[in-house]
Formats: structure tokens, C-alpha cells, sequence
């Protein structure tokens, strides 16, 4: 493990504080607008989450998320971000197959609504399942919100480091290695039976 990092993945603010309480470990993921290549890359498997606001949307999770959601304007932004913890992206699963999205709903925050609009944009390219280990850092952290923070991409670097030392996981290895084992077998099974 590094001591500190720079390194960030922005994420709806709901499923940030999703993953800090152990409701998931899963994200989903195309990529955003500015994305190189136009696709998602992980390019650093240790990264801090990097909560956003501009972009959730209600309609678009589980009724137990959406009414946690506040809409803001468009360029809106914190004056402050908190940056709160940090994750290892243990696993990158592409799925292109519908049903075996629809399989994982029990697995994440988002809802079919979600699932169907994130599948048909940019068909071609298939749905990113990030499995994500969160550690909580022992004090949250409120950095200043840049403008080079903003836009619509899925990867920051932020001007100071953070250390990563001293966080505790949400969730102990052997309930982490269980979910990560249930969710590969939904995955795999299905991947098995469509390639026959």
C-alpha cells in the first residue's frame, strides 16, 4: 500500500457515502465525456472518492438512495470537497449483456432505469463492474474545490497528497472476499452460458 495519493475517481456523492457504509462495493461504470480515448481506464488501483453533485440524479436509483439526493444547479460545485476515503479497485469487470446487469441490482445503488440508459450509450463498449475495497480515513479531509477538478471526467489528481495510512476497511476481509466471490459467480456463470 502507498502511504499517500494523489490520485482520485469522481463519483456520484450518494454512492460514495454508499461505499463508505458497506451498502456496496460495486460501482458502474462507461467513462466520462473526456475520457482518453473516449473509454474507461483504470490507470491506479489505489484511489480516494472523490464525491460529485452536479450529475445525480434521483430517478436514476433505488428509492432508498434517490430521496438522498438534493438536485443543484448545473456548475455547481462545494467551495470545500470532502475526501473522506479512499479504495482499492480489486476487481474490473466488463459486462456488455444486459441480463447479467439486471442479475448484480441487488449489488448496487442504481436502478434498471440506470442499468438500460448506461448499456445503450456508446453501445459498443461494454459496462465497467469496479469492485471496490473502502477504507475510511480516521479524520475526514475538506480540500478546496479547483476548477481543474470539474469537467466531466472520471480521473483527478489532486494538488496535495492524502494519506492513506491508519484507515479502516468497511468491511472485514472475509465478508469483502464473499460479496467479491457472489458477485464474479453472477458474473462468470452467465458469461460461461452465453458463450456456448
Amino acid at each position: 500500500m502507498e502511504a499517500t495519493t494523489i490520485h482520485a475517481l469522481k463519483e456520484w456523492a450518494v454512492a460514495v457515502n454508499a461505499l463508505e457504509s458497506a451498502q456496496t462495493i460495486m460501482l458502474l461504470r462507461k467513462g466520462g465525456i473526456h475520457e482518453r480515448n473516449g473509454r474507461f481506464q483504470v490507470a491506479h488501483n489505489q484511489i480516494l472518492l472523490y464525491p460529485t453533485y452536479e450529475h445525480q440524479q434521483a430517478l436514476m436509483l433505488k428509492a432508498d438512495y434517490a430521496n438522498l439526493v438534493y438536485p443543484v444547479t448545473s456548475g455547481w460545485h462545494p467551495e470545500t470537497v470532502r475526501i473522506g476515503s479512499w479504495a482499492e479497485i480489486t476487481d474490473i469487470l466488463p459486462v456488455a449483456d444486459e441480463s447479467i446487469v439486471s442479475d448484480l441490482l441487488p449489488f448496487h445503488i442504481w436502478n434498471e432505469h440506470f442499468i438500460s440508459d448506461r448499456l445503450k450509450w456508446k453501445p459498443r463498449q461494454p459496462l465497467y463492474i469496479l469492485l471496490l475495497r473502502t477504507n475510511v480515513l480516521p479524520q475526514p479531509l475538506e480540500i478546496p474545490y479547483l476548477p481543474k477538478y470539474g469537467g466531466c471526467k472520471s480521473w483527478i489528481d489532486l494538488e496535495q497528497q492524502i494519506p492513506l495510512k491508519a484507515a479502516a476497511p468497511v468491511l472485514s476481509d472475509s465478508a469483502y472476499t464473499q460479496q467479491v466471490e457472489t458477485i464474479r459467480g453472477i458474473i462468470g456463470d452467465k458469461l460461461y452460458a452465453s458463450s456456448l
